[in-house]
């Protein structure tokens, strides 16, 4: 069975730093993509970036320049945020596909003050 586990969510000042891991119980290299995306309170989860199996990356354009995901071992991929701000305060999520089979992590609060 197939599990994400997000981790390295809290609570930081505007201008910080934060780095999120996803632990899959499987090689993420049997995925076709992994994704962060986040919710914020009566919103749809947006995507926030994508990294292919083929190492191909995309960003939400609210995060470009700012935001890095990408590979720490063969379980585990992370999301490196830099230059936090408070519009970026969210649950992220961590997403994965097999083909048209979807999985979720249970999601990381982040939040961001001014």
């Amino acid at each position: 069975q197939v599990h994400l586990v997000e981790s390295g969510g809290g609570s930081v000042q505007a201008g910080s730093s934060l780095r999120l891991s996803c632990s899959t119980s499987i090689s993420v290299f049997e995925f076709n993509a992994m994704r962060w995306y986040r919710q914020t309170p009566g919103e749809e989860r947006e995507m926030v970036a994508m990294l292919t199996v083929g190492d191909r990356s995309d960003y939400a354009d609210s995060v470009k320049g700012r935001f890095t995901i990408g590979r720490d071992n063969a379980n585990t991929v992370y999301l490196q945020m830099n230059s936090l701000k408070p519009e970026d305060t969210a649950v992220y999520y961590c997403n994965s596909n097999i083909l048209r089979q979807n999985f979720w992590g249970q999601g990381t609060q982040v939040t961001v003050t001014s």
